[in-house]
């Protein structure tokens, strides 16, 4: 295999252990890219990673209830951020929150239409073995953005202002948001 010295052709390797450019390529003799060298990469950007990555995958978590689709949806909102990284991003982490927290939001409009799509057109439905998780439960019944704001309110201990610029929205809104979905969980786990 010979190495094709070009660079900069702003990929990435995104895995758990770390996120890399894929700077330099191997060809193989059928003329397929394969990594191979993961310099390049702005350095701050690799340290947001390495501090965000496991909280944001706790985020998104709690936001989508599933870990495969979490890590997913965070590795992909981590591509979404280094897209814009040269431009300038003067507050990263909450840059970083508020992309993980779309991400979710697009996925679980997906997921939606996908389920009422197939409840629609399919006549039998798969059961699902039951897992004792009453708040993760609760937390799942809960519209999108009450279980966002819950969730960035309450986990990520942040304040109405914050909350309300990763959802897109003012922070009034967010206390309702928030008054209602703990009233809601309160129903819902209370007898």
């Amino acid at each position: 295999m010979a190495i094709d010295e070009h660079r900069g052709n702003g990929a990435l390797d995104v895995t758990p252990q770390g996120i890399a450019p894929l700077a330099r390529t191997v060809r193989d003799p059928r003329g397929m890219a394969d990594p191979r060298d993961h310099t390049g990469l702005d350095a701050s950007f690799v340290e947001l990673y390495e501090e965000r990555y496991e909280p944001m995958v706790r985020l998104a978590f709690l936001l989508i209830g599933e870990r495969a689709v979490a890590e997913e949806l965070v590795q992909d909102a981590f591509v979404k951020v280094h897209r814009h990284w040269a431009k300038g991003i003067e507050h990263p982490n909450a840059y970083l929150r508020t992309a993980v927290v779309n991400t979710c939001r697009s996925w679980g409009r997906k997921r939606f239409r996908e389920r009422d799509h197939q409840r629609r057109h399919l006549s039998v439905v798969e059961t699902t073995p039951f897992v004792a998780d009453e708040l993760g439960d609760a937390l799942d019944r809960l519209p999108d953005r009450q279980r966002a704001a819950i969730v960035l309110r309450f986990y990520e201990d942040l304040p109405e202002t914050e909350i309300a610029s990763a959802l897109g929205c003012r922070p009034s809104t967010v206390r309702s948001l928030v008054h209602r979905g703990l009233a809601a969980l309160r129903r819902e786990i209370q007898p």
